[in-house]
């Protein structure tokens, strides 16, 4: 368990960034403490300073995780946003999508959002946009890439999609042994 590098930071940060802006700063600076990222084994751990002080008595080869998994770095240096950053994500996101429930189901089974399926959308959405993905009753269900911007959306065809799928909580059941 190490901190990340510059370049390792400057790539979780503009991840990040892309669907909570600014609100980056929230997650680091808590009211409950202080917290930080961490990477082991490729991947990268949110976890609060206390714990981290805790941690280090630990040998390295025998901790298998550490707080919770945002992501991991591909072997390409790319940085892939996980699942299980969900419920940090959701409070602070800037852009949201709605899906009607006839088309929950078809997200948690990881297909992109129609827009037949698309009950609404933030106002001044960009095209490629993150963007944190809603149930009705404003229950967080993943996140994925605005494949339309809002002013788009309204003129689209009914299956044309809208959101690109990137992660949804229904990971947890497909791929319940690859995450931790």
């Amino acid at each position: 368990m190490r901190p990340l590098t510059e370049a390792e930071t400057r790539t979780v940060f503009e991840k990040l960034g892309r669907y909570i802006g600014e609100n980056i700063q929230l997650l680091v600076d808590r009211p409950d403490g202080t917290y930080c990222f961490r990477l082991h084994r490729d991947r990268v751990y949110y976890l609060s300073e206390k714990l981290l002080k805790v941690a280090v008595s630990i040998p390295r080869e025998s901790l298998v995780s550490l707080g919770t998994c945002f992501g991991k770095f591909t072997k390409t240096q790319k940085f892939r946003l996980s699942v299980t950053a969900l419920e940090f994500l959701a409070p602070y996101a800037k852009y949201k999508v709605w899906v009607k429930p006839g088309s929950e189901q078809s997200f948690l089974y990881g297909n992109h959002v129609l827009k037949s399926g698309l009950g609404r959308i933030t106002e001044n959405t960009a095209q490629y946009q993150g963007v944190v993905v809603y149930s009705m009753a404003d229950v967080p269900l993943g996140f994925g890439v605005a494949a339309k911007s809002t002013q788009e959306c309204r003129k689209v065809d009914p299956m044309a999609i809208v959101v690109f799928h990137q992660a949804d909580v229904g990971e947890y059941v497909r791929n319940e042994d690859a995450l931790t």
